[in-house]
Order: structure tokens, then C-alpha cells, then sequence
């Protein structure tokens, strides 16, 4: 065989493994290759619809956890609010109580001295009809002279 006849049958062999390969090998290669770069552009889609789903949901949670802040400052503020009433409430209460615990007392007190000046009443009372017996060397007799005691009463 010659150069020329072996090269023609390389070619003719060569343009047979081309068809070949383009008919039966090609198809399924590139079919596998279309597949993978499909999967890889919806995987990168769904990266981006995850990034942007991550911060739609980031800008969410920073908003409820704002919101979260600003309730929980304002329960606070209420709680403090509530507590100070409470704290004047009962500072009130105990000073209306004291206030009634000294009005008591004073008034305790003033019967009290009223009894005592009475009772010194009586006491200065009964020293005047001793001394005006003694000074008048007679008996005064109580239930004859209950008009002239009462006023002697009534005016010490």
C-alpha cells in the first residue's frame, strides 16, 4: 500500500469514528453537558432567590425584634409608671393613717384632760365646801345645797 491509499483509509476512518462519535457519543455528552448547566443556572437561582428571601426575612426579624424592643421599653415604663403610683398611693394611705392615729390621740387626750379638770373640779369643789364648813363652824349638806355645789362647780 502506498502513502496516498493509507491516508485516504486513515480519512475515510477517521470521518466514520467523526460520524460515529457525532451520531451516537455527541448527543448524549452534550445532553449530560445542557442538563449540568441547567442545574447549576436553577441552583444559582435559587441561591439568589435564598439571598434575597435571607434579607426580606432579616429585614423582618429586625423589625419584630424593633418592635419587640419598644413594647418590652414601653411594658417597662408602664411597670415603673405603676409602681411609682402604687409606692404614693401607699405613702398616702400611711400618712392618712398617721394623720387618724394623731387625731385619735389628740382627741384621747383632750377627754383625757377634760376628765382631769373634772375631777379637779370636784376635787377644788369638795376643798371649798370643807373649807367654807370650817369657816362656817357648820355642816353643809350636799343634797340641801346641790344648786349652790353645781354652780361652785361650773364656775372653777
Amino acid at each position: 500500500m502506498s502513502i496516498t491509499g493509507t491516508l485516504i483509509v486513515q480519512l475515510i476512518v477517521f470521518l466514520i469514528l467523526v460520524a460515529f462519535t457525532m451520531k451516537f457519543v455527541w448527543p448524549p455528552i452534550a445532553k449530560a453537558l445542557d442538563e449540568r448547566a441547567a442545574k447549576i443556572a436553577d441552583g444559582l437561582a435559587a441561591a439568589d432567590k435564598a439571598k434575597s428571601e435571607l434579607a426580606a426575612a432579616d429585614k423582618k426579624v429586625e423589625s419584630a425584634l424593633g418592635q419587640a424592643r419598644n413594647e418590652s421599653a414601653q411594658r417597662l415604663a408602664d411597670a415603673e409608671r405603676r409602681a411609682q403610683a402604687i409606692v404614693e398611693e401607699a405613702k398616702g394611705r400611711a400618712t392618712e393613717e398617721g394623720n387618724k392615729i394623731v387625731a385619735a390621740a389628740r382627741a384621747e387626750a383632750e377627754q383625757q384632760a377634760v376628765k382631769a379638770r373634772e375631777a379637779l373640779r370636784e376635787q377644788v369643789a369638795a376643798l371649798a365646801v370643807k373649807g367654807a364648813e370650817q369657816i362656817l363652824r357648820k355642816e353643809v349638806n350636799p343634797a340641801v345645797h346641790a344648786d349652790l355645789l353645781a354652780r361652785l362647780q361650773t364656775e372653777l
